[in-house]
Order: structure tokens, then C-alpha cells, then sequence
């Protein structure tokens, strides 16, 4: 008898599917291609210190959600204050709003620049460093966002569309934006006045709940889907029949799995951008090298776009009296990317010149990468991703999820995918 449904991965969106369809008394098996579950959501420990496979934070707005997130061991809450790091100075974030470490003549080109920026409707604006410039003016535009987009997206500001923003990127009044080049600001300018975090098990925690009785199998690579049969097809030799397929696999990789695929599709494929990145895990000996639980690094000869503390975000990620950083560090799908021993020393080298840490202090260093970071918007995303989705659902193949829908999701926006499908 086939599988009244399969899903394809088992990451949150996944995971998400399986358990709000069991809720519907619906039978589903859940294939992954790891050994373990999780997908980006996932953790790997070395020494004693937990590493998530990619930084995350829950700001879920239901309540409902947040209940089952927080299961039976609870969430930490963090109001964010994350810091950034530009050419020797540490400002808090947004950087817009907290000038004062700056010398005076740095913060008279970025105030005089915001006076004088651009006056646009948005209705006017063709891309997102035409937006940076319309909103900070264009020193701090060229000195601070055009920079890490670079560093971030892998691509120029003026490369990308602007409704992906939404409520990411804060932009100040001009009494901010003084008050803020004379004294730090004490006030959270953050879209999430909370981000929450499990108090034990790494991020993937949040997932416990939703992951009892799930039939998950592991270690099953995806090489071929055959939509007319029915089958599919896995790197062990195995084949398994279904009913409904639900995939939270990325678009890219699914098309190559199909048979006969029409040539707008291929093409509309493979017109889609995305990010790639490496995570930098590192390891200390002392309890306080973590003064922030994040941070934006904004010089262009440090490869790290973002620090983060796994430390900070739970005690329980780091053996007693030690502590432990992240580096996240992106490159563009079709970039040439260096090697992990290059990314691993110039990460190392960096923070230690930014005097994070002291080379005595280190005690674990692990480098991983990710082939899948994040979506990245070109103007042509919006077309091309459809043209994908309505290939996959002409052949009943439901595409959920971050890289499913191929959409800048939030882990509970993701989880939500997978609970409409039992709607």
C-alpha cells in the first residue's frame, strides 16, 4: 500500500507539516537526508559546547505557537541589544541611531547626509540601495548597509528589490538620530522587542513537542521523483510509492530530481539567487568573552557578516565557565568561495584583532558549510519563483517552507507553512 502522504524533509516546515497533520489523525512519514533531524535548525556539540547548525531566535506572534515552542523546558527571554563593529568602534544597533562612539567629523557626514537625503515616494524607488539612500542619506548608506549587503547578500544594494525589508531595517526620526550622537540610547529600536530561546537543547528544542511519534527516516537522499508514477527514488537504491508529496526541499534542487522539465522552467530556475555560508563555531576557555549576543561586523576585510553568542542565548549551549561565538559568513550562490581554511583563519585572525578574544583563550575552533543561507531578492524573484511553484503544483507537489516557498521566512512563518496544510 503507498504512503497516504511522504514529506520531504525534516526541518521546522517539515516537522511542522508532519505534526499538524497527525493532529488531523492524517498518517504521514517524513524522509531526511541527514542523520539527524533538525534541518537548519539542528545542532552539533564538540567538547561539551552546543553549536546550532544555523543562528536562530523565536519572536512567534501566536500564542499558541509560543506554548508549544516552550514545551516542557522553557524559553529564555532576550530583549535585543545586539552591537556593531565598524573601523575600531562598537555602536549599538541600529547603527543609525547610535552614533556617539563615532569621532565628530564621521558623525557631521552621516547627520548632514540624513538631513539632506533623498526626498522619494516609495512608489518611486527601483531598488534597495536607492531605498538605503532614501532613508539614511548617502554616507551612512555607503559606509554601513551598502557594505554589509556585500557582505550579507553577496551582491550590491542596487542589485536588489525592496519588499523582502518589511520591518527589518529601522529607520530613525532626525531627534534620534542627534540624541543618539551624543549618548547611547537605552531604548530597543529592534523589530522583536523579545527574542526567545530554549533554555536547554539548542534551538531544535522548540521542535520537541511537534517531533513525538513523527515517523521520521533518516539518512534517505532524494535523487529522483517521478510524478506520473508516483515514486521516488533514493540514493540507498530504495524507492517508496505516495499519495501526497509534500516537499520542503529547495527549488533548485527539486527541479533536478523531475523528469522531462520544460525549458521556462529550467530557465526561471535557474534565475533564482540565493546565499550559501559557512558557520564559524568557536569554543573558550573563560565565561566572558561574549560581551553581546550579537553582533554586525561592518569592515570589509573581516569575512564574518554576524557574530552571535550560543552562550548567551542559553548557559546550557557551553560547559561551565566557558564560553562560546558563531560567525556566520555568506557568499552569493554563483560566487567563487574560498577555501574553509581561509575563512576559518581570517575569522580567527579578525576577531582576535578586534581583541574579542585572546589566542589562549581558544579552545574549540569547528568551520561547517551550508549550501542553502538564505533567499536573496532580485528584481526577477517574484516571476521566476512562480513559474517553479506552478510547475511543482501542476504535478501535486506541495513546496512549503523557507527554500519550498523560496521566501525570506522566520522560523515561525516557516512552521506556519506547515500547519496551513492541515487547515
Amino acid at each position: 500500500m503507498p504512503n497516504n502522504t511522504i514529506i520531504l524533509g525534516a526541518g521546522i516546515a517539515g516537522i511542522s507539516a508532519g505534526y499538524h497533520l497527525k493532529q488531523k489523525e492524517i498518517a504521514s512519514t517524513i524522509y531526511e537526508k541527514d542523520s539527524d533531524w533538525g534541518g537548519l535548525c539542528g545542532f552539533f556539540e564538540i567538547d561539551g559546547f552546543r553549536f546550532d547548525r544555523f543562528v536562530h531566535f523565536s519572536f512567534a506572534p501566536d500564542e499558541n505557537d509560543q506554548k508549544l515552542f516552550a514545551g516542557q523546558i522553557g524559553m529564555y527571554e532576550h530583549i535585543p541589544f545586539p552591537s556593531n563593529y565598524y573601523h575600531g568602534y562598537w555602536l549599538r544597533h541600529p547603527a543609525q541611531n547610535n552614533l556617539a562612539p563615532l569621532p565628530a567629523e564621521e558623525k557631521v557626514s552621516v547627520i548632514a547626509d540624513f538631513v539632506n537625503r533623498p526626498q522619494k515616494d516609495v512608489a518611486e524607488i527601483k531598488s534597495y540601495g536607492e531605498w538605503l539612500r532614501v532613508q539614511y542619506g548617502n554616507y551612512f548608506a555607503e559606509h554601513f548597509p551598502f557594505v554589509y549587503t556585500r557582505k550579507y547578500w553577496g551582491v550590491e544594494a542596487s542589485e536588489l528589490e525592496t519588499k523582502w525589508v518589511s520591518v527589518r531595517m529601522y529607520t530613525p526620526d532626525i531627534k534620534q538620530v542627534l540624541r543618539g550622537s551624543y549618548t547611547t540610547q537605552n531604548e530597543c529600536f529592534y523589530f522583536a522587542q523579545t527574542m526567545k530561546y530554549p533554555k536547554q537543547g539548542g534551538f531544535r528544542s522548540i521542535l520537541n513537542t511537534c517531533r513525538e511519534g513523527l515517523d521520521i527516516r533518516l539518512n534517505k537522499k532524494v535523487i529522483k521523483i517521478s510524478p506520473q508514477t508516483k515514486e521516488i527514488y533514493f540514493a540507498d537504491g530504495t524507492t517508496e510509492t505516495y499519495e501526497r508529496l509534500i516537499s520542503t526541499l529547495p527549488l533548485p534542487e527539486i527541479i533536478k530530481m523531475l523528469p522531462d522539465v520544460p525549458q521556462d522552467v529550467i530557465a526561471a530556475t535557474n534565475e533564482l539567487h540565493w546565499t550559501c555560508g559557512y558557520q564559524v563555531s568557536l569554543g573558550f576557555n573563560r565565561p566572558d568573552i561574549a560581551k553581546y549576543l550579537w553582533f554586525y561586523i561592518y569592515d570589509e576585510d573581516i569575512l564574518s557578516a554576524r557574530v552571535y553568542s550560543p552562550n548567551l542565548k542559553s548557559p546550557d549551549n557551553a560547559p561551565e565557565g566557558c564560553s562560546s561565538l558563531q560567525a556566520e559568513i555568506f557568499f552569493d550562490c554563483k560566487a567563487t568561495i574560498p577555501s574553509d581554511s581561509e575563512v576559518l583563519n581570517n575569522t580567527i585572525q579578525k576577531l582576535q584583532e578586534m581583541k574579542v578574544f585572546a589566542p589562549e583563550d581558544l579552545i574549540v575552533k569547528d568551520i561547517r558549510f551550508e549550501p542553502y543561507a538564505n533567499i536573496t531578492f532580485v528584481p526577477s524573484i517574484y516571476e521566476k519563483r512562480q513559474i517553479v511553484l506552478d510547475y511543482l503544483n501542476s504535478l501535486g507537489i506541495e513546496s512549503i517552507g523557507r527554500f519550498g516557498k523560496w521566501d525570506y521566512k522566520w522560523t515561525h512563518q516557516a512552521f506556519a507553512d506547515g500547519k496551513e496544510l492541515a487547515v
